[in-house]
């Protein structure tokens, strides 16, 4: 099996977000989901729909079109799901950011490590 591809942190929150919201993913939720584990950090609508358009032509997710809704307007929006290959690069981005959040806290734990001092 090819490993999976190599996700950016954005792309990361973005799938995260994706996953979490489950049937209720598109871009408005996908953009509150991400704004909210990004805190304090701002995050654009346009940023969110950049990277939701690189991930689908990556194939890590796919996106249709809902029927159209009164409360919209009569218009549809754009559902998105993970597909099994970005399932898989997301869960191997956790297993890498969970090694790195080990090894950090080891090394404050054991004070070998010193921040640098404030200029």
């Amino acid at each position: 099996m090819a490993a999976a591809p190599t996700l950016g942190q954005f792309e990361q929150l973005v799938l995260t977000a994706i996953l979490t919201l489950r049937d209720t993913a598109y871009g408005v939720t996908i953009h509150a989901k991400v704004a909210q584990l990004s805190e304090p950090k701002a995050v654009s609508l346009g940023a969110v729909y950049v990277t939701l358009d690189r991930l689908e032509d990556k194939g890590l997710i796919t996106s249709w079109r809902s029927d159209p809704t009164p409360e919209r307007g009569g218009r549809a929006k754009r559902c998105y799901q993970l597909e099994a290959v970005g399932e898989r690069a997301l869960r191997e981005s956790a297993v890498a950011i969970q090694r790195m959040h080990e090894a950090l806290t080891e090394e404050f734990r054991s004070r070998r490590w010193k921040p640098a001092r404030a200029r």
